[in-house]
């Protein structure tokens, strides 16, 4: 890991930008951290949409978090962001926005193109920047994991023993693969669903929560399309992980 800028925000947030090998990322402390009292740690997943586009809803998340004690983090997700193109990955996008727009459902053939390799990638990728952020004196768990894309956050939320606590944002481009895995969750989960998210099949998330194996597991459902998210809910997020990571 390679730091390459740092700036503070308010409240005395330190961010800092970094290089991970090829992939870059964004790592956000609390004033508070340091290496005689080292903090827990979020990541922050989001969609392949490049962290520049992204950024602002990141940086608040992590503003949230360092509130709370709490350092976030985040990574450029494979043929996102100034990383390499990912031919594949285009055209599976591609297919997804032809299928969409002509209204014809979305096949399990097109959700397993677009998210599986996406998965198989990335989760490395994530494990290697925790790796990385747990070697720094003033990060020192324990690790939530808060966001989407969901299909990443269920393989972590099974394969990484150091991750306890997670939040998903609710979405239904999730393959069946991936609803068996969620089988196998045992950590305490939160959940935001949009209930009228234009994106979003309503019961296809549902099902997907019905699924999951933890024991501690809430559903926090709100009226409104995807970008509608209410400020409390946030608010709601946030309590979940300061009370299962301080």
């Amino acid at each position: 890991m390679r730091f390459t800028s740092e700036q503070r925000l308010d409240g005395g947030v330190l961010e800092r930008e970094f290089t991970l090998g090829e992939i870059p990322g964004i790592l956000w402390t609390p004033e508070s951290a340091s290496a005689a009292a080292p903090v827990p740690l979020i990541l922050l997943g989001h969609p392949p949409l490049g962290l520049r586009k992204m950024y602002p809803r990141l940086a608040g998340r992590a503003r949230r978090a360092a509130a709370d004690g709490l350092a976030a983090a985040t990574i450029e997700l494979p043929g996102s962001g100034d990383r390499p193109r990912w031919a594949a990955a285009e055209q599976a996008r591609a297919d997804l926005r032809r299928a969409m727009e002509a209204g014809k459902p979305v096949g399990d053939e097109i959700i397993d193109a677009l998210i599986l390799p996406l998965v198989e990638k990335s989760v490395p990728e994530w494990q290697a920047a925790l790796n990385a952020l747990l070697l720094l004196p003033e990060i020192g768990g324990p690790v939530g994991y808060s966001g989407g894309v969901i299909s990443i956050g269920i393989r972590l939320a099974v394969v990484e023993p150091r991750i306890v606590a997670a939040g998903f944002f609710a979405g239904s481009l999730v393959p069946r693969a991936m609803v068996e895995e969620a089988r196998r969750i045992t950590i305490p989960l939160h959940v935001l669903l949009q209930w009228d998210d234009e994106g979003n099949d309503r019961q296809a998330a549902l099902d997907l929560f019905d699924a999951f194996g933890t024991k501690e597991k809430t559903l926090h459902a709100n009226m409104g399309g995807h970008t509608g998210v209410p400020q409390f809910a946030g608010e709601d997020a946030a309590g979940f992980f300061a009370r299962h990571l301080r």
